[in-house]
């Protein structure tokens, strides 16, 4: 049904602006890992920018407190999480949902990069890729779960890579655990459709981060433009799902 003085349409997930055909922004509650910079500073500007309240987490607090004082305000709370500091994931999701009562998205962000030769084996650096890229966002989504399907319009947004959907030499280590994490992102919108769980892996090539400073003086991706595409992902109806989103800054065959 169509609310004539709003444009909205009203249904168990919530409102769908009629003009838009987009989830309304309004009372919903997003997590966003390694918001502190990058894509995931950028997203959250975005996302507030747009009036979600944002639960945004950071290994080191200060320097999150820092990076988001311009924006922070009674929508925006800040708690610690650490990829490599397990009991973290589920203290930031309970301290979320106790602040603001419910859960609706969650951007899995944080990550880190090695470059090396595929013959360059080194377990310690190898079990520190899967533990960030790949158990975190586990152990995260795990526990946002019950939350996002009572949301009946859960969204789960993971900052993969174009290394998640081929291989590429120079970063073994990196390219495997966003491949893992590519059946990670299917998992929840598998086994949790029927809740209304939708997930996107939005995977950008060569970007101006701080992770890519290896590839500076190229004409690469801005934050600013991932934070767009998260933005529109994560405001699109359950019967419009995008499950992987490639973002091309060269050309590249078969991406």
């Amino acid at each position: 049904m169509i609310d004539d003085r709003t444009g909205m349409i009203d249904d168990r997930t919530g409102m769908i602006d009629d003009r838009t055909g987009l989830l309304s922004p309004e009372g919903r509650v997003v997590m966003i890992s390694g918001a502190n910079r990058g894509f995931g500073l950028a997203i959250a500007k975005r996302l507030h920018a747009d009036g979600y309240r944002l639960s945004l987490g950071a290994r080191r607090l200060e320097a999150l407190k820092d990076a988001v004082a311009p924006f922070a305000d009674e929508r925006v709370l800040q708690c610690r999480f650490d990829a490599e500091d397990a009991p973290t994931a589920r203290t930031w999701v309970d301290a979320t949902v106790r602040h603001f009562g419910r859960l609706d998205g969650l951007v899995n962000n944080a990550g880190i990069l090695r470059l090396h030769d595929l013959e360059d084996y080194d377990e310690a650096a190898f079990d520190a890729m899967l533990e960030v890229n790949l158990k975190a966002p586990y152990r995260l989504t795990v526990a946002a779960l019950p939350h996002l399907r009572k949301s009946g319009a859960g969204r789960i947004v993971n900052i993969n890579s174009r290394s998640g959907l081929r291989y590429v030499a120079g970063s073994a280590d990196y390219n495997i655990s966003k491949f893992a994490g590519i059946a990670l992102n299917h998992g929840p919108r598998v086994e949790y459709w029927a809740d209304g769980v939708r997930t996107t892996a939005v995977c950008p090539g060569p970007s101006a981060t701080e992770m890519n400073a290896v590839a500076a003086g190229r004409d690469l991706t801005r934050p600013e433009t991932i934070a767009t595409i998260v933005s529109l992902v994560i405001a699109l109806p359950n019967n419009a799902s995008v499950p992987i989103l490639p973002v091309c800054s060269d050309l590249e065959a078969g991406v």
